[in-house]
């Protein structure tokens, strides 16, 4: 899901200024989440310190190869965290015995204020949509205006979706005059 990355990209370096040397945290169901391998490609490229924090069950095999930092715990894996960045669980693509039930996720791996203030002070919450309230993330960090940049994401990310529609269709159309 590269524009998806793009679109994150973006919405972080428009918030902070930078990406370089930042802490990101990509938690939730990345086995099957096409925007968390585009995630890891880009900002991991552009100086990020990229640690995921999944249930092994939701863990593509060989997902250290990427170079990026593996923890099971919320706690452990927030810790010192920049940007947290929650994934929806993609059930349609489950087997179904891959999590257990949607409470016991949230009580484990679903953001509460409790588990962001275990991340730095200032610490910013992703979320690339369609979210699950009370699975992935509480609705009162999903609506925080000061934390939650996820009404950005989606601002931009309808400009980064056209930008890269009119570039594609500008280099066809471009060819097909020569």
């Amino acid at each position: 899901h590269p524009t998806q990355a793009l679109l994150d990209a973006l919405t972080i370096r428009r918030r902070l200024g930078h990406i370089e040397g930042l802490n990101i945290a990509i938690c939730g169901d990345i086995a099957n989440s096409r925007v968390a391998r585009s995630n890891i490609h880009l900002l991991s490229i552009l100086g990020a310190n990229i640690r995921l924090i999944s249930p092994t069950t939701l863990l593509p095999q060989h997902i250290t190869e990427m170079g990026v930092t593996v923890y099971h715990d919320m706690a452990e894996g927030l810790d010192g965290t920049d940007i947290v960045m929650l994934l929806r669980l993609q059930q349609e693509r489950m087997q179904g015995a891959e999590t257990p039930s949607q409470r016991e996720y949230f009580h484990r791996y679903g953001l509460t204020r409790e588990k962001l203030a275990l991340a730095k002070p200032k610490a910013l919450i992703m979320h690339p949509g369609p979210m699950n309230r009370g699975v992935e993330i509480s609705s009162e960090l999903a609506d925080d205006v000061e934390r939650s940049l996820i009404t950005t994401q989606v601002e931009i990310g309808v400009a980064v979706r056209m930008a890269c529609l009119e570039s594609l269709a500008a280099g066809v159309l471009g060819r097909q005059k020569t």
